[in-house]
């Protein structure tokens, strides 16, 4: 079913994805916030997902992130689906891949909307879906030299 918006204006963009990377280099929340602005816009969310210094009561010393070669399809897929379900007007996600210092930016993702109710339902949507299912796995490294795999980013 096609969503209904009470004003024209609130209808989703030709094409809101603006910017999707899987990038070995570090990520740049300038780069994401920009890629989404967009003047019929009320609403902006961003959310960045860094590495934390602990996890499960262990304290993380580093970690590395690998994908399977379809994941930026799958970013797409996702993007897709949350232009589909809201009025995006603009949206962006970018992961990082390869060794990250706790701190580093591991995520960036953000969507503009006509209004700010709508932009955090689908920021939210965005990242959920990325973090279940694209395919890109988490290798953590902890202080006590013992280390795990996580199925998910």
């Amino acid at each position: 079913m096609a969503p209904h918006f009470d004003h024209p204006g609130e209808q989703a963009a030709q094409d809101p994805i603006r910017l999707l990377a899987i990038r070995d280099t570090p990520l740049s929340v300038d780069e994401v916030f920009r890629a989404v602005g967009d003047d019929e816009t009320g609403g902006t969310t961003l959310f960045v997902g860094t590495v934390r210094n602990h996890d499960g009561g262990a304290d993380v010393e580093s970690l590395g992130y690998s994908c399977h070669p379809s994941a930026e399809a799958e970013m797409r897929r996702i993007a897709e689906r949350v232009a589909a379900k809201y009025p995006v007007r603009a949206l962006a996600a970018v992961h990082r891949v390869g060794d990250l210092s706790v701190g580093d930016l591991a995520v960036v993702v953000a969507v503009s909307c006509p209004h700010r109710g709508e932009a955090f339902e689908a920021c939210r949507m965005l990242i959920d879906d990325l973090k279940h299912e694209v395919p890109i796995w988490k290798h953590q490294r902890f202080s006590d030299g013992t280390e795990e795999w996580v199925g998910a980013c």
